[in-house]
């Protein structure tokens, strides 16, 4: 296939890339970010907003996976909602691109951040979040700017199917991987594991929960959903409700010490609960690494 990947060089956007030319596709990748290029990489180092709106940009590509985003950690989505809102500009600016070049399939990815907040409340019951609870017709207050983008990016996308395009859309709950950013908690715990810190922080209370799933996990599960064409919002998500208490705790137990794990409450937390629902995804596609190998992976 000829396949489009934006925001090639973020931390799901290269694994793609990667997956995809391992495959033998035809990849160009797009990135305001340099790095390394791969086997049958294109790589053009321009903001994709300009690309999508040069006339002279007509390429007719058989796959795009849209990952261009600002998102950075929980400190920039609270703290920098502006700047995240510039989401909405990049995706309005791809479905505009997209409607002129007709592209065979778009891979749209939405975020649990989308759901709603009230489903995430500490008082609500911690149940895991289907993708019936969004509802675009009735839309409930999700998480900042950030969800709102997403939010508005799934109605995008809806409109682009109503125009004839095929849009996969998913909600990836907490991706996690060996080499993410230390701005995400999982990469943060990581290295605090790697220098064995004692104490070893843990932003909020602790308590609050996720649901993680690794990034192999989160691209083999949205390459067979374009592979099986599954329609529809889709969970990329195991179920399995784990606390940043645990999570750290497994860390340190996998790097071999047992340290002070001090809570921080002055830091930003996010909502409580955060678990998704996997069935619709496990009739297509089963996690391959359990939370315990990737932890492992990521300290080895």
């Amino acid at each position: 296939m000829k396949v489009l990947v934006t925001g090639h060089r973020g931390f799901v956007g290269r694994r793609t890339l990667r997956t995809l030319s391992e495959q033998g596709h035809e990849v160009t990748g797009v990135d305001i970010v340099t790095g390394p290029r791969v086997a049958n990489e294109l790589a053009l180092h321009m903001d994709c907003r300009d690309l999508f709106k040069a006339p002279e940009f007509d390429v007719r590509y058989d796959l795009v996976v849209h990952l261009a985003a600002i998102v950075g950690g929980r400190a920039t989505i609270e703290g920098q909602p502006l700047k995240v809102a510039t989401d909405l500009a990049i995706d309005s600016d791809m479905f505009q691109w997209a409607l002129r070049t007709r592209p065979g399939r778009i891979v749209y990815y939405s975020s649990s951040a989308a759901y709603p907040l009230h489903l995430q409340a500490e008082q609500y019951g911690h149940g895991p979040m289907s993708e019936d609870d969004i509802d675009l017709d009735r839309i409930a207050n999700p998480d900042l700017t950030y969800g709102w983008s997403k939010l508005t990016g799934e109605m995008l996308a809806q409109h682009a199917e109503a125009e004839g395009l095929r849009v996969h859309v998913f909600r990836p709950f907490s991706g996690y991987g060996e080499d993410q950013d230390a701005s995400y908690p999982f990469g943060a715990f990581r290295d605090r594991a790697r220098a064995k810190a004692d104490p070893f922080e843990v932003w909020g209370t602790g308590r609050q929960v996720r649901d993680w799933i690794h990034i192999s996990d989160v691209i083999g599960a949205t390459l067979a959903a374009v592979e099986q064409d599954v329609p529809g919002p889709t969970n990329l998500c195991t179920g399995r409700a784990t606390s940043f208490l645990k999570l750290a705790d497994l860390f340190a137990k996998d790097a071999g010490y047992s340290p002070e794990i001090r809570p921080l409450a002055d830091k930003p937390v996010g909502v409580q609960y955060r678990v998704g629902e996997p069935s619709k995804m496990l009739s297509f596609y089963e996690p391959k690494v359990p939370l315990e190998d990737g932890i492992r992976r990521a300290l080895a």
